[in-house]
């Protein structure tokens, strides 16, 4: 929200400077994002002075130019070569001095000493345009007799920069969307800062009917989207520019002029924070507003000529015959004030917030009167904004209010009544205030105190503090204009001792991990929970009908809550690989969501929802790139592999306790996945589909890992992570060569091994696949080697033989292998 400076200061009488307002206003939870001078003129008119022309002579050279002699109020005067026509001795005139810098929309000039046609030029003579006082370029600006030699221009011209402060509004704080919403704040901040203020706004008393010309009929057929509506006529007016004060006050808070009809209505919102609409009343036919719905389907062109198929929950501002406005939201084609329009209908109303968003969300249309409406305006300042628009109208553009004030307000919003214990505000707050200073805020902040006794008071909050409905919130409203700078912090702290529960052990985890991680190379990268639908089209792993669907989504890139936290990362790798950073490792810890249609139920509605926590890698580009010790290598499976393994290691998780398969799911191209002895998945690791990578505009190989943390660090909650000695007895090495059908994995032959024998078999590797001829058709033969050790005792022979020779039986009895 942008704040003029001295247009605040219209609404409530303060002293201090711009600075000292934004830090006021911090103070308070407007948080100002920004400060910025902003000049009514562009360069504020520096460096260019009142002069008077001594002499004026033709130009030796030119039969167009003069030389001339100026006062600038200096010990000598100045020789200026002038082109203007109408320049003469004797004149006052404004002069642009050397250094002085001119603009000319965006671009910019110095003022310099130079030649024209020989004779040297000490400065310029400057027209009304040259200097941005006005738009004549006939000749130069010539100046009352008056005016004194040698007084700044900026001076002369009264001109006052102005200050911008951008105003970070919360959702909740719909109440200081305008100057005087933001005026109301600052001066209960002033209150209690012992400031000498008061807080004041024009008068409604100048608002007269002139006549009953042009009465308009309005009918409200939804009450709930339209809570009140009210219209005046404004007849005879003359739509022409607007004042420059006006135009000002527009172009400094970010608005850009139209024409004096539009620029009254912007400006009452942003003066007041109600948006008003303007209609040509030609354009309302039958001298007749129908708030209503339309059936669905019905075509609209709104005012920026795109046609939109209204919704049957679009509530639309008709005439007798069709729809002129998305109310709250956007005009139609021709609805809007022209040159050619004579007579205007004002429009001004309180829309139910919800209604207004979800059309605003539905047609992809924002706008700063729907952004108002759809948090909660004021229903009791919709007559006031009215009343002042009508009185501007009849001072800028000449025009006749004619009718009366049409005011539907069906049902009257009611005031928010709150009961407040003074102790229930020490407690909260953590100190104690006087009950003077707390009736004193209350007051400055127009909640009434409708009652009082020794233990607290009864309260009417304004309808316009939407988000003041609790004594929480008023509490809230107390301290932060009492100050949360003068709370103290407290010399003891009070805490209750807890046992560490599994969501503890669990970030005990992903911090432990994280750091891993990061100590390999990789980096944290956090995604948004809401993805686009679109990347699940004809994914077999994650299907459509599992996804969770957002029933408002913002755009139709966030309309999903993800099942996976893969294209998060394929997003990050996209985007820094497009910035020449192409070798990446990352990570992300982040929820899924599933649906789950065949569970749904009545009783439960949250059965057919779940939620886990995952952890995904990604790897892409090169290993090793650049290095004078090492050639660059490609990242691989193998690299992605170890890091899992790592991780699984470091989370105390025994091999010996799961199951690597082949992995069936789509995403992938090739992929292993990993297994508890239970059933439980918990990787699955691969490189992701060509597919894939070309949707995501990637062009290299990706390698990704999902691991379903929330199923790890069940399986691991028990178990202890402890350091062991290194045996002090030796390992035995074996290496069987196992001829297998091709459609055999390692990893079956791994399981069989283990399965063999749990104690003693440390680890299965395989160091040789071979594939060719001397081999039967369909056959392969795996290399593998065994590692056996005993920590407490050396392994003799006969043990040795008879564990290897059960191995190699199930291996023969479960997988076909022979040896070779």
């Amino acid at each position: 929200m942008n704040i003029s400076y001295k247009w605040l200061k219209e609404y409530v009488d303060f002293d201090l400077s711009a600075q000292q307002v934004s830090e006021a206003l911090t103070s308070i939870g407007l948080e100002v994002g920004a400060l910025e001078e902003v000049q009514t003129i562009k360069g504020g008119l520096k460096g260019l002075y009142v002069g008077k022309v001594l002499t004026c002579e033709m130009h030796p050279n030119s039969d167009h130019l003069h030389v001339t002699t100026v006062d600038l109020g200096k010990e000598t005067p100045q020789q200026i070569v002038c082109g203007a026509p109408n320049v003469a001795a004797g004149q006052k005139v404004i002069v642009a001095d050397l250094g002085c810098v001119l603009y000319d929309g965006d671009k910019e000039f110095v003022i310099k000493k130079s030649k024209l046609r020989g004779v040297e030029s000490n400065g310029m003579i400057c027209a009304e345009d040259e200097i941005g006082v006005g738009n004549d370029h006939s000749g130069i600006i010539v100046l009352p007799e008056d005016a004194p030699v040698g007084m700044p221009a900026a001076e002369y011209y009264h001109l006052e920069s102005d200050w911008l402060i951008e105003v970070d509004i919360t959702a909740n704080r719909a109440d200081a969307l305008s100057h005087w919403g933001v005026a109301r704040d600052l001066y209960a901040w002033l209150k209690q800062n012992g400031y000498e203020t008061s807080l004041h706004r024009p008068s409604e008393e100048n608002f007269v009917v002139d006549n009953e010309e042009l009465p308009i009929d309005v009918v409200i057929e939804n009450n709930e989207a339209c809570r009140r509506y009210a219209c005046v006529s404004i007849t005879d007016c003359e739509v022409k520019e607007s004042p420059e004060w006006l135009k000002n006050k527009l172009t400094v808070v970010g608005l850009r002029p139209i024409n004096n009809i539009v620029d009254i209505t912007n400006y009452i919102m942003m003066a007041y924070g109600q948006p008003l609409h303007c209609f040509d009343a030609e354009m309302v036919t039958g001298n007749k507003i129908v708030v209503k719905t339309m059936p669905k389907g019905t075509p609209f062109v709104t005012l920026d000529g795109v046609e939109h198929q209204l919704d049957d929950h679009d509530l639309a501002i008709c005439n007798a015959e069709e729809p002129m406005c998305i109310a709250g939201v956007f005009g139609g084609k021709g609805s809007g004030t022209y040159e050619t329009t004579k007579h205007v209908v004002l429009e001004s109303a309180y829309f139910h917030p919800t209604w207004i968003r979800k059309s605003a969300r539905r047609h992809g249309l924002s706008t700063d009167a729907s952004f108002r409406f759809e948090r909660g305006i004021d229903p009791n300042g919709v007559i006031y904004a009215l009343k002042q628009a009508a009185i501007m109208c009849k001072e800028l553009a000449g025009g006749k209010v004619s009718m009366q004030i049409k005011d539907v307000y069906p049902n009257p919003l009611p005031d928010f009544p709150v009961r407040l214990e003074y102790d229930y505000v020490n407690q909260l707050i953590g100190k104690f205030i006087p009950q003077e200073t707390i009736k004193n805020i209350l007051n400055s902040l127009a909640i009434r105190i409708e009652g009082e006794d020794a233990n607290g008071l009864n309260l009417t909050v304004p309808a316009f503090r939407v988000d003041v409905q609790r004594p929480c919130d008023v509490v809230e409203d107390i301290l932060r204009i009492y100050g949360y700078n003068n709370v103290e912090i407290p010399t003891q702290l009070k805490s209750s001792l807890v046992i560490k529960g599994e969501e503890d052990q669990k970030h005990k985890l992903e911090n432990l991990i994280g750091e891993q991680l990061v100590g390999c190379g990789f980096n944290e990268i956090l995604n948004n929970s809401l993805t686009k639908g679109a990347y699940y089209d004809n994914l077999k792993a994650y299907p459509k009908e599992n996804l969770v669907n957002i029933m408002n989504p913002l755009s139709s890139d966030l309309n999903v809550m993800r099942q996976t936290l893969l294209f998060g990362g394929l997003e990050s790798i996209a985007y820094n690989a497009n910035r020449k950073s192409p070798d990446l490792r990352f990570f992300e810890f982040g929820n899924v969501y599933l649906f789950s249609p065949d569970k749904q139920n009545a009783d439960n509605p949250m059965a057919a929802y779940k939620e886990e926590t995952h952890l995904g890698l990604w790897v892409t580009g090169k290993r090793v790139s650049g290095s004078w010790a090492h050639p660059d290598e490609d990242s691989n499976f193998y690299e992605l592999k170890a890091y899992v393994m790592n991780i699984l290691t470091r989370v105390g998780l025994p091999f010996g306790s799961v199951v690597f398969k082949q992995s069936e799911n789509d995403i992938f191209a090739q992929a292993t996945a990993i297994e508890h002895r239970g059933g439980k998945l918990l990787v699955e690791m691969g490189v992701l589909s060509r597919q894939l990578q070309k949707q995501a505009g990637i062009d290299r190989e990706v390698y990704y890992a999902d691991i379903n943390w929330t199923a790890l660090t069940k399986v691991v909650r028990k178990n202890t992570i402890s350091y062991r000695e290194i045996s002090k007895f030796p390992a035995v090495s074996r290496d069987l060569a196992l001829l297998l059908d091709n459609n055999v994995p390692f990893a079956d032959v791994e399981k069989v091994a283990y399965q063999s024998e749990k104690k003693l078999l440390k680890q299965v590797e395989l160091f040789d696949v071979y594939e060719g001829k001397n081999l039967p058709a369909g056959k392969k033969s795996y290399a593998v080697n065994f590692i056996l050790q005993d920590e407490q005792k050396t392994l003799n022979d006969k043990q040795i033989d008879a564990i290897m020779q059960k191995i190699i039986a199930n291996l023969k009895k479960q997988l076909n292998a022979e040896l070779r």
